[in-house]
């Protein structure tokens, strides 16, 4: 019996790799054109999306129909729709647009950062001074918080939840590394009794009380300038939330850090961490387990711990037990830490 063509070596794979850098660029500049907001308004023609976006008909028919192959779009004849996440999370009407995160994901540093990903394995950590997260460098971190805030509102939605801010008790809530601060707004949203102490970078700490004060909330939010690992942290806190920073550094630091949030918390306080974390074969899912790369190419030492590695380091840092809290619809976890 022949063998599937299914089951036969094929360099599709290796093909489509080589070039994935295509889909990224048709995908920003379809952001960039506001395309998928044009299509959404009723311009469903490429002849009507060059004249709603300004760009060429033949640029535009051939964007369109590039971007319907990577399965953002769909094609009727001559008229192109929206794919159900592109309507979701590409029109500028829906509010959970996410178009910005393009700006950050795909600025020049992170593009060129990875076209030297053979001397960052060479090495074993970032080629850039940029790989020490422990000084500030404003562009790269204010550009973070001014693009990717709209992805964030899943898992803050998320961890209110968890922080029990909905039952509107006095909440006392330390957000280390704040950037744009949206971990902790979302609290104060829920919970007209907590107040929030927001520790980053000055110029990064600007980016959150904008959004705090759009929120209404600028009374509630207190801004800390500094390190995690230097400031005055305080005591007292119900709850200390630690989001995207513990895969920045090697697991020594990881601890050093927790014990000064440890001492933060008041007795039965709770840290909030939310990271990515593969499976124990390092491999899955997808998103959590390639993370890993990302930090090679932008820390000295960095990683995306497994859940044993986090209970390891947690406990080392004074903390009886670590749950593990899948967020849902996304690739992150939270996991939550009661002193």
């Amino acid at each position: 019996m022949a063998t599937p063509t299914m089951n036969r070596p094929t360099p599709e794979r290796i093909f489509q790799t080589l070039n994935a850098y295509q889909a990224t660029a048709a995908l920003r500049t379809g952001i960039d054109l506001d395309l998928f907001t044009a299509i959404g308004e009723g311009a469903t023609t490429a002849l009507a999306l060059a004249k709603k976006t300004g760009a060429s008909e033949r640029g535009v028919r051939i964007l369109c129909d590039y971007l319907t192959v990577q399965g953002l779009l769909t094609k009727d004849q001559a008229n192109y729709g929206l794919a159900p996440d592109s309507a979701v999370f590409l029109t500028r009407h829906s509010p959970a647009y996410m178009g910005t995160v393009s700006k950050f994901l795909n600025c020049d540093r992170n593009a060129e950062t990875y076209r030297h990903l053979t001397e960052a394995v060479r090495k074993g950590g970032s080629i850039h001074d940029g790989g020490d997260n422990l000084k500030p460098n404003d562009e790269f971190w204010v550009n973070f918080a001014k693009s990717m805030a709209p992805l964030t509102a899943p898992s803050a939605a998320f961890i209110a939840e968890l922080a029990g801010a909905g039952e509107g008790q006095p909440m006392k809530v330390l957000d280390i590394a704040a950037s744009h601060g949206m971990y902790g707004i979302t609290i104060a949203k829920k919970n007209p009794h907590a107040r929030i102490v927001a520790l980053d970078w000055p110029n990064v700490l600007q980016v959150a009380i904008e959004n705090a004060q759009a929120a209404g909330l600028g009374d509630r939010l207190t801004p800390l300038p500094g390190s995690a690992f230097d400031a005055d942290l305080g005591t007292g806190f119900d709850i200390v939330l630690v989001t995207n920073l513990f895969h920045h550094f090697d697991r020594p630091t990881c601890e050093t850090l927790m014990r000064r949030v440890h001492g933060a918390l008041k007795p039965g306080g709770k840290v909030i961490t939310l990271e990515f974390v593969p499976n124990e074969d390092r491999v899955s899912p997808p998103i959590p387990a390639t993370f890993s790369l990302t930090m090679l190419v932008n820390t000295d030492a960095g990683d995306a711990y497994t859940f044993s590695q986090y209970e390891k380091m947690f406990q080392n840092a004074g903390f009886l037990a670590t749950t593990l809290h899948p967020v849902p619809a996304m690739p992150q976890t939270v996991l939550v830490s009661e002193k």
